[in-house]
């Protein structure tokens, strides 16, 4: 079983070796190093807000059903990292790529990814033209996780798969109670 895992992590760390490497690309450094913050939680927070406080129905709806999916989306993330302290990649991996001033909390699962997909999924199941852009957002996000050295591709798609999944809740707790 050790082997298994071994193999499996050494598979990842190619897949994060050939996404970092890429690092030195003025345009696509300049467009990681940006998008990266949307998934923060400034971004985040204040795009939920804008839409229950300015917004009417149904898009207010969807700001709530996001600012709830954010919210409990937050405490498995902070538990997760707590009982289960992955380092991030630049510190158990040679020759990384990372901007300066480098996150120093554990990696696993990715916040900035699991936060951006918790409040973007409500909106693409309550609005699907929206999965045009902010499918494309959100995945960009989490892969700026991954080019900028500061996550493993597997923190990145516990993220997704956390967010999506608190996202969809969400909604269905806000149709519930309309």
């Amino acid at each position: 079983m050790t082997k298994f895992i071994d193999s499996i992590h050494a598979f990842e760390c190619q897949i994060f070796r050939f996404i970092n490497s890429h690092f030195e690309q003025k345009i696509l450094n300049m467009y990681f190093r940006s998008v990266t913050h949307l998934g923060g939680a400034t971004y985040t927070i204040m795009a939920c807000l804008f839409f229950i406080v300015f917004m009417k129905d149904p898009f207010q709806l969807a700001g709530i059903a996001s600012g709830i999916a954010l919210l409990l989306s937050h405490i498995p993330v902070a538990i997760i990292k707590k009982f289960y302290p992955r380092k991030r990649p630049y510190l158990s991996i040679s020759d990384v790529n990372i901007p300066k001033n480098p996150l120093q909390d554990y990696s696993f699962p990715s916040g900035h990814t699991t936060a951006i997909f918790s409040i973007t999924i409500p909106f693409m199941v309550l609005f699907p033209y929206t999965i045009l852009f902010l499918l494309p957002l959100a995945m960009s996000i989490g892969l700026s996780r991954v080019f900028l050295g500061l996550h493993y591709p597997s923190d990145v798609l516990a993220g997704c798969v956390l967010g999506t999944t608190v996202g969809l809740v969400s909604v269905r707790v806000i149709e519930g109670l309309i």
